[in-house]
């Protein structure tokens, strides 16, 4: 089977320190996983240098067999869902779907368009105004409508059971 994530001795250090060290993993395609870990453990680090937000220190790391953010093909590849759900509080529904249309080669309009409707969401009301849980589901639909083949969450359990990934890697 082939692998969505690979690592071999994987590491990032900040100054003197590591955050994460010596991380050999592979993630199956297919697979629903989630990362688990305690506080300080290289979690999110890991999760940055998979998305391509960090450029490890050690090691080798590979994304649907490329480097991550190698590159507009490869960015196009995988989804991001922020746990913060980064979104533009001055921009209307609508024009988050557009700026998402133009930004993903991949994008599906109809599923973004289901998607917003079967939540309720006023296309014409900006994203600063929605709840917090409004927010997460027009970025939860931004993530989603990309189609990507690894899609990857910094949620909280129980929110997005379906947008994680998990391995055993053994922190620092």
């Amino acid at each position: 089977m082939t692998a969505v994530i690979q690592t071999e001795e994987l590491g990032k250090r900040y100054r003197t320190r590591w955050a994460l060290a010596g991380c050999t993993l592979s993630i199956p395609a297919g697979h629903v996983v989630g990362l688990v870990g305690p506080n300080g453990a290289g979690k999110t680090t890991l999760i940055n240098l998979a998305t391509g937000m960090l450029a490890p220190s050690a090691g080798t790391i590979e994304v649907l067999g490329g480097r991550p953010a190698a590159g507009p093909a490869q960015l196009a590849r995988v989804g991001y869902l922020a746990q913060d759900a980064p979104l533009y509080a001055g921009l209307p529904v609508a024009d988050h779907l557009r700026l998402g249309a133009h930004l993903n080669p991949g994008w599906d309009a109809e599923l973004a368009r289901r998607r917003v409707e079967r939540l309720g969401l006023d296309p014409k009301q900006k994203a600063g105004t929605l709840s917090g849980g409004q927010r997460a589901q027009l970025a939860l639909t931004l993530a989603v409508a990309k189609r990507p083949e690894l899609a990857r969450s910094s949620t909280r359990p129980g929110r997005c059971p379906r947008w994680a990934w998990k391995t055993s890697c053994s922190p620092t």
